[in-house]
């Protein structure tokens, strides 16, 4: 792409399965706000469980000037193990989480680009995120409260403090310095439910530097029938507002430990 100055981070885009309702529609509009950014960036990195199938999807986009990684997951098929596979491979400093049924907006890799030059300090940086329904229809935000100065010393930063006292915060969308997520263990699979909550408290509990880019940078579709977090409220795997409140706790209680200690909770008797 001539004249145009690539920023370079990889986006890691999990995908668990292909095969299942309105997969083509999300993925479609998932990618194409991808090449859509006006500051391009030079990597894909798709984790994905069946090549032949995701290979045909993809023969419809031109990808000309991105390197487009593909990493097919043998193993555990949750989205945490998914996202860490795809950091694993990634080769830039830089990766970004999509999931495959959300949408960058299109400056989103612009205002990174200008916030890593000027805050050189800051190892993460969160969009504001737009959440929707299914439908498209707006639902709320979710990444603002780090400008709320009820809940913030530093206006825009997210702290330990603040999330151990309001768990409202998002990794979709989010820009880390690989090393970072790596250093601090990743995802841990083991924390079901919370695991992006107790992840946060992990980073912030080893002082790495989060901030909030104060600009819509992402949507995000809220509670996608299927989805991880569907199932946990409504579907098969419906939890209790006591099985909630257990994972939190336990969340707070791991990001204590930098690498996951397979430890295997059990709800306690009420």
């Amino acid at each position: 792409m001539e004249n145009v100055e690539i920023l370079n981070v990889s986006v890691i885009l999990p995908i668990e399965s292909a095969r299942h309702a309105s997969f083509d529609e999300y993925l479609t509009k998932s990618i194409q706000s991808v090449l859509n950014q006006t500051t391009p960036i030079d990597e894909l990195v798709i984790v994905h469980t069946d090549e032949d199938l995701l290979k045909n999807k993809l023969s419809q986009f031109d990808f000309s000037g991105l390197t487009v990684n593909l990493i097919e997951n043998t193993g555990d098929f949750d989205f945490a193990t998914q996202v860490n596979l795809g950091v694993k491979n990634a080769r830039n400093k830089w990766v970004s989480f999509l999931e495959f049924d959300d949408e960058y907006s299109s400056i989103w890799f612009k205002n990174v680009k200008q916030y890593i030059n000027s805050y050189s300090d800051v190892d993460a940086f969160l969009p504001l995120v737009v959440d929707t329904d299914n439908k498209g229809m707006f639902v709320g935000f979710t990444n603002e409260a780090t400008f709320a100065v009820s809940l913030n010393t530093e206006i825009g930063f997210l702290t330990n403090e603040t999330l151990l006292t309001y768990q409202n915060f998002q990794t979709s969308g989010m820009v880390i310095k690989k090393s970072t997520y790596e250093n601090c263990g990743g995802f841990k699979p083991s924390i079901k439910l919370t695991f992006v909550y107790e992840f946060l408290l992990r980073l912030t509990y080893n002082s790495t530097k989060i901030m909030t880019i104060p600009r819509i940078g992402y949507k995000h579709m809220n509670l996608r029938e299927g989805s991880i977090f569907w199932n946990y409220k409504n579907g098969e795997k419906r939890l209790t507002d006591d099985e909630v409140s257990f994972w939190i706790e336990s969340a707070k209680k791991e990001h204590f430990f930098t690498t996951d200690r397979n430890i295997k909770y059990e709800p306690q008797e009420v």
